[in-house]
C-alpha cells in the first residue's frame, strides 16, 4: 500500500509541475530575446576589475580605455604591417590575421589565467576611417570575417561615449560549427576602435560575456 501510494503522488507532482512547465512556455517564447542579453548584464555588475589598458603606462597604447576582468592578461600587437604591403618581415598571411575590414590588431587580453579559452582583442583603424560612423565600421569588420552569419546590430553607452554593437554567429573551422562572437565599435578623434570577444565555442563564450560586458561598460577615452 505504501509503495503505491509513493507512485500516485510522485505521478501527481510530476503532473503539476509539466503544467507550469507548459504555463510558462508562451510567456518565455516571448522574451526570447530579452533573456539572451540579459545574463550578461547582470553578471558584468559581479565581475571583479584586475586594472585598466589603453593608457601609456599600461599593457597596450589605446585611444580608448577599459577595465580588465580580474586575472586577464593584456599584451601589445604590433599590426604596423597589417596593411599586407610586407613591412617588418610580416608575409601577406600574417598580415590578413591582424586586420580585419578596416581595422588592425593593436591588443590582446589573453583570458587563460582566468580559466577561460578566448581574447579580448583590440583593433583600431585610421581617421576618418567610414566617416566616423560606428555602424558602418562594425559593419564592415563583421563583412571581413568568414563566415559571419546572422548579425544583430544595436548601441550602446559607456563611461561618456557611445558606440555600435554586434552580436553574430561565426563557423569555427576546427569544430565545423558556428559559434556566437560579440563586438562593439567607438569612433575617437584617433581613428575608429573595435574590441571583439571570441572563444573556444559558444559556452566558452558565455562564460566571457561578463568580461566583455565590462569593458564595454567601462569604455572612455584616454
Amino acid at each position: 500500500m505504501l509503495v503505491g501510494v509513493g507512485k500516485a503522488w510522485r505521478r501527481t507532482v510530476h503532473a503539476a509541475v509539466l503544467v507550469g512547465v507548459l504555463a510558462g512556455c508562451s510567456g518565455a517564447e516571448e522574451k526570447d530575446a530579452e533573456s539572451s542579453a540579459s545574463p550578461s548584464v547582470s553578471a558584468s555588475e559581479k565581475v571583479e576589475s584586475g586594472g585598466t589598458v589603453g593608457a601609456p603606462d599600461s599593457a597596450c597604447l589605446l585611444p580608448v580605455g577599459f577595465d580588465l576582468a580580474a586575472e586577464w592578461k593584456a599584451d601589445a600587437i604590433d599590426g604596423s604591417a597589417a596593411d599586407g604591403s610586407g613591412k617588418a618581415g610580416v608575409d601577406e598571411d600574417m598580415a590578413s590575421l591582424l586586420r580585419q575590414g578596416p581595422v588592425s590588431l593593436v591588443c590582446e587580453v589573453d583570458a587563460k589565467p582566468a580559466g577561460h579559452l578566448g581574447f579580448l582583442r583590440v583593433y583600431t583603424g585610421e581617421a576618418g576611417e567610414k566617416d566616423g560612423d560606428a555602424r558602418a565600421v562594425l559593419e564592415a569588420f563583421v563583412a571581413a570575417q568568414d563566415g559571419a552569419e546572422k548579425a544583430k546590430y544595436s548601441t550602446f553607452e559607456g563611461d561618456g561615449v557611445s558606440g555600435a554593437e554586434v552580436e553574430y554567429l561565426a563557423t569555427s573551422e576546427l569544430l565545423d560549427e558556428a559559434k556566437q562572437e560579440s563586438a562593439f565599435a567607438v569612433v575617437t578623434p584617433d581613428g575608429p576602435v573595435v574590441i571583439h570577444l571570441g572563444g573556444a565555442d559558444s559556452e566558452e563564450h558565455q562564460d566571457m560575456l561578463p568580461a566583455f560586458e565590462l569593458a564595454k561598460k567601462t569604455l572612455h577615452t584616454v
